[in-house]
């Protein structure tokens, strides 16, 4: 492609008196991925900045490097273009290197800070009840119609999130449902991706260590309502929510926004919001509900578990109706998906108490989680008989993040639990003892052993109850494996928890 159509649409370049009809082979921004021909972009990582390899780069064959450094420029050969955001140009270059993808794609962003995975899965399950070939960017994987991926981040880089957005159209999916996480927000990955559909499922405190302040990672958030919804699309918002209120608020009163005729649908439980669930019932078969939209209710049923799930489904419903998905489809695909894999994952191998394995990693997301889990419990009570059940609940927090999270998540533990077993979760470059320490200093009750070998704490936990007891272990999730000083061994809650409970029934692996 010739580096004229690549840079279109970047305002802010120095182009002077350049050849800008060069043909570019390929587009790379780590140095060691350059070939011969290669336009290459330097950006500052979290770790690395691209501007340190620029030598590298040339070295591989890398014929024009994009900058937003000042550089001492000595090869004469090579074309240094400079801008203000290589992260932003970034974008632009690969979504015209792609051909523009996401303008031929219905794409559906959901962000927020928890539950955004299992809203991607029951969208997902509508679009295919429809008869729709769907493409899926999120945390556990990367899908393209069947076909599954390793998904290294949330939401990849912008190159890799054009190319794979290319990919899922060249293989004929006319929907795609991504995960915008705020990382890629603030980094600018997804820019220039023309979303049909936004969804804001809730925010709570996260991922501070990189945003430094709510204000911020909200901020991060809200770009794509403010500046990455096409015109005309719909934004579907959690109004139960106090930053989903302030949002929809900011959307509506935006004389910006009511140019691009943005559609503002709202979802909740407690307040009157275009979609409304009522009369929810949570057992261990599932979720039954009533969903009120425009005067008429719509009986919900789901295999899902939990109250956070009435919420991640009503997000879905809210974006299927404003893609025009009829109700009896919404309906019916809601009811097949059986479950998600690390939310609210029941664990069953014939014990007598719940076992749930859950990838809440933030103390909002963990105090839902516990609320849930009792509740469950309590109306799966037989012969109308309940016995408060005995939370037993395993938890650590990961290393190199948030450390402001840790005591408050040792708070809700210790005060919804009954007995709580601190751990490690993936502690990365910190010592598991010292993050135990940090989580310590928020405990509200003694009731709490501190376990830092992950599979130790849950055979503890295994070992330990009985009767109508709860067990969860909580922020892992899906994760196959627990990373510590920079190694990443293989490690699933779920396996060591049925390893635990095979044990202690006595029964084989087969089983």
């Amino acid at each position: 492609m010739r580096l004229r159509d690549l840079l279109n649409g970047i305002h802010d370049i120095e182009l002077k008196n350049y050849d800008l009809d060069i043909e570019i082979n390929g587009i790379a921004y780590d140095s060691r991925k350059v070939k011969d021909g290669y336009l290459f972009v330097a950006i500052k990582g979290e770790k690395y900045d691209g501007h340190d390899f620029i030598k590298e780069a040339i070295n591989r064959g890398a014929s024009v490097i994009v900058h937003e450094r000042n550089l001492r420029r000595k090869n004469v050969s090579v074309l240094f273009l400079k801008v203000k955001d290589s992260r932003g140009s970034l974008a632009c270059i690969a979504h015209n290197f792609f051909n523009a993808p996401s303008e031929n794609l219905t794409l559906i962003g959901v962000t927020g800070t928890n539950g955004k995975t299992t809203t991607t899965y029951i969208l997902k399950s509508i679009l295919e009840t429809w008869q729709k070939d769907v493409g899926l960017i999120g945390t556990i994987q990367y899908m393209i119609k069947d076909k599954t991926f390793p998904a290294p981040y949330t939401t990849p880089e912008s190159l890799e999130f054009h190319g794979l957005l290319k990919e899922m159209l060249s293989s004929n999916c006319s929907h795609v449902i991504t995960e915008v996480s705020s990382h890629a927000l603030a980094q600018r990955r997804v820019d220039k991706a023309v979303f049909k559909v936004a969804i804001f499922t809730n925010l709570t405190r996260d991922h501070l260590d990189f945003h430094k302040t709510v204000e911020d990672y909200f901020r991060a958030k809200e770009r794509l309502f403010k500046k990455l919804v096409h015109n005309g699309s719909s934004c579907v918002i959690n109004m139960d929510d106090p930053y989903g209120k302030r949002l929809i608020s900011e959307l509506r009163s935006s004389t910006d926004i009511k140019k691009k005729g943005l559609k503002v649908l709202t979802f909740g439980i407690e307040e009157r919001a275009d979609f409304t669930a009522k009369d929810i019932e949570n057992s261990l078969d599932g979720l039954r509900f009533k969903i009120y939209f425009r005067g008429r209710s719509y009986y919900v049923t789901s295999p899902l578990l939990g109250l956070p799930n009435v919420y991640n489904i009503l997000s879905a419903v809210g974006a299927s109706i404003s893609l025009n998905v009829p109700w009896k489809i919404i309906l019916k695909g809601i009811g097949k998906l059986r479950d998600v894999k690390g939310r609210f994952e029941k664990v069953e191998l014939g014990q007598n108490f719940l076992c749930i394995v859950d990838y809440a990693h933030t103390e909002d997301a963990l105090e839902r989680l516990i609320y849930s889990a009792k509740e469950l419990a309590k109306n799966s009570s037989k012969n109308g008989r309940y016995i408060s059940p005995r939370v037993i609940t395993v938890f650590g927090c990961g290393g190199n993040r948030d450390r402001g999270k840790r005591p408050k998540m040792g708070a809700i533990a210790t005060k919804l639990s009954d007995l709580v077993i601190i751990t490690s979760d993936n502690p990365r470059y910190e010592e598991p003892s010292e993050i135990i320490r940090e989580i310590e200093h928020g405990v509200v009750n003694r009731n709490y052993i501190k376990e830092p070998d992950r599979k130790e704490a849950i055979r503890k936990a295994v070992d330990m109850a009985g009767g109508s007891d709860i067990i969860i272990i909580a922020g892992k999730g899906h994760e196959d494996y627990q990373e510590i000083k920079g190694i990443r061994y293989k490690f699933n809650d779920r396996e060591i928890l049925e390893e635990a409970l095979r044990n202690k029934l006595g029964i084989g692996k087969d089983v």
